[in-house]
């Protein structure tokens, strides 16, 4: 693996220049010229600090996650910033953070807040195939992006702190997923679908969105892998292997799609040739931890290591680059949805449309979360 200490100083450097009122790293708020609050990107970065914190020992890390998130919870257990009313999944993310903080630190605090985004789980609507909608403004909504926002911490918790009680829920989500999302063909899954077939976005005869989106598709691979990660076995064993196939099969279908000469993958995945498609960052390094986690889990053979690190070592040569002494990490996409106040119709030209940013925390969490795996 290169450029390890590079890669160390850069992280660094990015902590020294964030604070919880404006992180460096969450590009969007800064863009919007707002304080951000609760919400997924810095829960992404945070949980990638805390890993590199377990691997490397080194109390700067672990002090800076401690400081941040600390700093937007009171003692009742409150989060500034968070509305379990605005049943957004994606502001449940950030609480995986809690239960590592609430086990180093002890803080009563935490377990309260653990407590406070798993009242939100409870209030989420749901298709009438039960899966929870992305966001109250989707109805019926279904996007890969929020199994990875919910499900890891939804299982941790019914590990941890209640018997388990809901688990049939959590696999019955992502057995729907399959069903309803999958493109049997490639074996790849579309971003998004909509159980009701009204929005613009989608087929009306399918639901589906129209493309594979590349950080969707990593996002779903990490909520397999990561749910799998905090789930019990035990009386479950047939489930948990359905869900570890259903994690297998999807990376090597995205190995298909690697790019030989890089190792890592494009924006629309599966149309790498087309005009404007580019080599992508946040993905590519979702894909390089799942790859290398899935290894040493046992989940994937051992050689699929090579995968990992080969995309690893793309993305470091490719896209991070020292300007007058100042290291950033390129090629991220900024954000992409469908639906919205922005109309997004999820076509090729519309994923290609969406801002290339540097330095944001959903493509450099991921590549920490790369970095810590391949040092294991």
């Amino acid at each position: 693996m290169k450029k390890i200490k590079a890669i160390e100083d850069y992280i660094k450097e990015l902590l020294a220049k964030s604070t919880p009122d404006r992180p460096i790293w969450n590009i969007e708020k800064i863009r919007e010229g707002v304080k951000p609050k609760w919400n997924y990107i810095d829960g992404c970065m945070i949980k990638a600090v805390l890993e590199t914190y377990a691997i490397t020992g080194d109390e700067e890390y672990f002090k800076f996650a401690d400081a941040f998130i600390d700093y937007r919870i009171n003692d009742n257990g409150d989060i500034d910033g968070y509305s379990v009313d605005e049943r957004n999944i994606d502001n449940i993310n950030a609480g995986k953070t809690l239960f590592e903080l609430y086990d180093l630190t002890g803080k009563e605090k935490y377990r309260k807040a653990i407590d406070l985004i798993y009242s939100q789980i409870d209030m989420m609507p749901r298709t009438f195939e039960g899966s929870f909608w992305h966001k109250n403004i989707y109805p019926g909504q279904v996007w890969l992006d929020g199994l990875y926002m919910c499900q890891p911490f939804y299982m941790e918790y019914e590990t941890r702190f209640n018997n388990k009680k809901n688990y049939d829920d959590i696999f019955k989500q992502f057995f729907t997923v399959e069903k309803n999302m999958k493109d049997e063909r490639s074996g790849l899954y579309f971003h998004a679908y909509d159980s009701t077939r009204e929005a613009f976005w989608c087929d009306t005869v399918t639901g589906l969105s129209n493309n594979f989106w590349l950080r969707a598709l990593g996002w779903f691979s990490m909520a397999l892998l990561d749910t799998l990660d905090k789930a019990d076995r035990t009386g479950y064993e047939a489930e948990c292997d359905h869900l570890q196939k259903m994690f297998v099969d999807l990376m090597d279908a995205m190995l298909k799609y690697q790019d030989k000469e890089t190792g890592m993958w494009y924006q629309v995945v599966n149309v790498g040739g087309m005009d404007r498609n580019y080599l992508e960052t946040s993905g590519s390094s979702i894909m390089a931890y799942a790859l290398a986690k899935g290894v040493r889990l046992g989940f994937l053979p051992a050689e699929y290591k090579e995968y990992a690190e080969k995309a690893f070592n793309g993305i470091c040569e490719k896209y991070l680059t020292t300007e007058s002494g100042n290291m950033s990490l390129d090629g991220i996409c900024l954000v992409a949805g469908l639906g919205g106040k922005q109309r997004r119709p999820g076509t090729y030209d519309y994923y290609m449309s969406e801002p290339i940013v540097k330095d944001d925390a959903k493509g450099v969490g991921p590549f920490l979360l790369a970095y810590t795996e391949l040092v294991r």
